[in-house]
């Protein structure tokens, strides 16, 4: 919050993506306090090295993080910026945070545990996805990231309500049962979605392939991180 209270510098990454100094500093305060917590457990993150992702396929349980998820509106210092820390066991995310500090909303939780939301210093609420549709149907859309082929998909909800939102918060809104659906048709990668993923299936709701319906697993490609496009849903 300090940088993004201030002026900070703006780098480029390999695939033009922006990089601010709160992602790298986030990235190495993470990494260093899940060392002290559980040392056994190897972190694999957004900023990590390429020569530090080469053993991932052999790890069957492990912590993935992304220190900072929505870049863009952390640049435009609109507060829908996360940092996500997700557990993953067998390819699937077992447990999730996903914080948003310039607003003070936490979520976290699992599908053995349930998932909660915190804002503030309140106490945590247990949350649930919708059970049903009423009234008008609410889908999110992303702030920075509107597809051509997600104004195709909305083409069949024409009295849908668009919500605008940002990072992984788009996908812990439909956890708590805010918004119907969140479709996701533009790239993304594991680290993305792994916390919200979590706390999604907490809140009995899944995140699965557009495609073909079945639910996002972790680490099962070793030359991509990419996810193919998916549907967040109750």
């Amino acid at each position: 919050m300090e940088i993004y209270e201030k002026d900070f510098s703006i780098f480029k990454k390999e695939d033009q993506d922006p990089l601010t100094e709160a992602d790298l500093i986030l990235h190495q305060t993470i990494i260093n306090r899940l060392a002290e917590i559980t040392p056994d457990i190897p972190v694999l993150s957004e900023e990590s090295a390429n020569e530090e992702l080469q053993n991932r396929m052999t790890w069957d349980r492990y912590w993935l993080i992304d220190p900072l998820d929505g870049t863009k509106e952390f640049i435009k210092k609109n507060g829908e910026f996360t940092v996500n820390i997700a557990l993953i066991e067998s390819n699937t995310p077992v447990f999730g945070v996903v914080f948003a500090p310039a607003i003070d909303i936490i979520y976290y939780g699992g599908k053995d545990i349930g998932s909660f939301k915190r804002v503030g210093g309140k106490e945590a609420i247990k949350i649930q996805t919708k059970k049903k549709t009423t009234g008008i149907m609410k889908i999110i859309g992303s702030r920075s990231h509107q597809s051509e082929e997600f104004k195709q998909f909305i083409e069949n909800y024409p009295n849908a309500e668009i919500v605008p939102m940002g990072s992984s918060l788009k996908i812990c809104l439909v956890a708590e049962g805010v918004a119907d659906l969140y479709p996701r048709l533009g790239p993304t990668s594991e680290w993305d979605t792994a916390a919200a993923q979590a706390v999604l299936e907490g809140a009995r709701g899944q995140l699965e392939d557009f495609s073909t319906g079945k639910i996002l697993g972790y680490n099962l490609n070793k030359d991509s991180l990419r996810n193919p496009h998916f549907l967040a849903r109750s």
